[in-house]
This record gives structure tokens, sequence and C-alpha cells, in this order.
């Protein structure tokens, strides 16, 4: 049975959490298109998504205020999906509120009902173990930016490498 030390399993499981990091980024941004989408098809497809919310109040005030002006909160929506996936994708200290963003939504997405819990804590699953996975390697990253633009060299490596960005160099 092969030995496997574990820097070399730490790397890789850091290796994963990048990668669903980028994946979850780009899931929001999908998603925040999605959104935009039917809000410009049909804003009032909104109106029963928190019936079968346990919490009286979420359903009142769903109804009550998001369906008051539905267009208005879907495009809200959106926008609150573009910064989180921009600020996966960004890497560093703005991916750490990333992470903590896309944890607090899911969490808030389960008051609209047992129903969405299936979809929820799977996801969570995933999220709260790839944040704590990936966090080190956000927070070293921001410590060396600050290091590089305090000596006057600029940025380091961002987390999410722009198209021909040699991560080896």
């Amino acid at each position: 049975m092969p030995v496997v030390h574990a820097p070399a399993r730490t790397e890789s499981r850091a290796r994963l959490a990048r990668r669903v990091r980028r994946f979850v980024g780009c899931f929001y941004l999908t998603m925040a298109g999605i959104n935009a989408g039917i809000v410009f098809a049909d804003a009032g497809s909104y109106r029963h998504f928190a019936d079968a919310s346990y919490l009286p109040f979420v359903t009142r005030m769903w109804q009550d205020v998001v369906m008051a002006h539905p267009a208005v909160w879907g495009l809200l929506l959106a926008g609150g999906e573009i910064v989180l996936g921009t600020l996966l994708l960004h890497g560093g200290r703005a991916a750490q509120a990333g992470w903590l963003g896309v944890i607090a939504f899911h969490l808030l997405l389960m008051t609209f009902g047992f129903g969405i819990w299936l979809w929820s804590v799977p996801v969570l699953a995933l999220l709260i173990p790839a944040a704590h996975a990936d966090w080190p390697a956000l927070t070293r990253v921001s410590r060396e930016g600050r290091r590089a633009e305090q000596a006057g060299q600029g940025n380091v490596a961002p987390a999410f490498p722009r198209p021909g960005y040699d991560e080896a160099s």
C-alpha cells in the first residue's frame, strides 16, 4: 500500500478546494444570468417561492415586500449573485468574503421550506469543507499581496489566473 505524505494530501485538498471555488464562482455568475432572465421573462413567477416556508413571517414578508416589486428584488438577487461569484473568482480576502456569502446564502435559503433543504444541505456539505480547505491559501495570498505592495512590487499571482498567466513562474 503506497504511503501518502501529509503535505501531498494537503496540497491535493487545496487544489481541489480551489477548483470547487472556481466552479462555485462560475455557478453563481450563471445563476445571476438565469435570475435576470426570469425577471425579464416574468418576474411574477417568483410569487410562490416562499409558500412552503415553515416560518410564517418569511411567507408574509415575501408576499408583502418582494412581490410588491418582484423585478427590483429579482435584479438585486442577480446582482448579489454576481458579487458573490466575482469575489470567489478574485481570490484572496475577497474569496474569503465570497465563501462566507455563499454559505450564508444557502443557510438563509433554507428558511424557504424543507424542500429547499434537499438542495441546500448537500451543497453546504460541499461548500463548508471546501471553504475550510481553501481558507489558508487565501489568507497566504492576501499576506503575500500586502507584502509585495508594501515593497512596491505590485500584486502577486492571482488566485484565479488570467489567460496566458503561467502559475509555475
